[in-house]
């Protein structure tokens, strides 16, 4: 690799570019089989809120920053708290995806490490929620927090009772800033610009605003990122695997002066 080569652009059967039908099989495949688990754990609604009362008083006995502090902030404008409303509503799943299409394109093996790791974690994500259904805080009364995409809009969730469509009780973890901190860890990884590290501002905002929507609480996202670094310790990326160690010429060199010289 010279010093213009970027991550991911060796040739080799390494960085072969998996088949695109089998992706798109597998990618839906794992989709659906999680937004079927999503819906196994519905219905769940007084644990679900028994839990949400255990986190909340965890978070303030840990001195954790208040949920309400962050709403405060985004509460000073309509234009501000709409925005992060789309923000939470719109970008999560294309900006994964388009992540996803680019590193499929441009970067196959560090695609594929990815891709692993995803699955990974939003395995352990659905296994989570099944066992620890858990509200939302814009759904916890006492604490001051409104559900600001039902008041000022664009929401994408209706009434619990009646949406069929996700479960809105699996707030932990928070697979929104899961995915987006996986998203900045695989373009600083796959890429070699000096500006890379600018990616990790979108996990940041992501978890400005999932928690100043009261869409989660700290704990969700302190808990994503643990299994997403638990991920990242056993599915290693591209150009990472310990190689053999080949000693250095000089060191090779070294016995054959030895037998040079009991020769003499």
């Amino acid at each position: 690799m010279n010093a213009r080569t970027e991550p991911g652009e060796e040739a080799g059967p390494a960085a072969a570019r998996p088949p695109i039908v089998r992706e798109l099989l597998l990618v839906a495949g794992l989709f659906l089989v999680y937004k079927f688990g999503r819906q196994l754990a519905t219905g769940h609604t007084g644990e679900a809120f028994r839990n949400a009362h255990h986190v909340w008083d965890f978070e303030r006995w840990a001195r954790l920053p208040s949920e309400l502090d962050v709403q405060d902030l985004l509460l000073h404008g309509d234009t501000l708290v709409k925005a992060a409303n789309t923000y939470y509503a719109t970008v999560h799943f294309p900006a994964t995806l388009a992540f996803l299409v680019w590193l499929y394109l441009r970067r196959p093996a560090h695609y594929v490490w990815t891709r692993r790791v995803l699955a990974a974690v939003t395995g352990a994500a659905l296994v989570g929620h099944l066992f620890f259904p858990l509200a939302p805080p814009r759904m916890l009364a006492g604490t001051g927090l409104i559900d600001t995409a039902r008041v000022y809009g664009p929401s994408v969730y209706g009434p619990p009772q009646t949406d069929h469509l996700s479960n809105q009780f699996a707030a932990m973890p928070s697979l929104h800033f899961g995915w987006a901190l996986m998203l900045a860890i695989g373009m600083i990884v796959a890429t070699r610009s000096r500006w890379r590290w600018l990616w990790l501002l979108h996990p940041a905002l992501t978890l400005l605003v999932i928690v100043g929507t009261a869409n989660h609480y700290w704990l969700d996202a302190i808990v994503a990122g643990a299994l997403l670094g638990l991920a990242l310790t056993f599915i290693r990326p591209p150009g990472t695997r310990t190689s053999q160690v080949v000693p250095a010429p000089q060191e090779q060199a070294e016995p054959v002066k030895e037998l040079v010289g009991a020769g003499r």
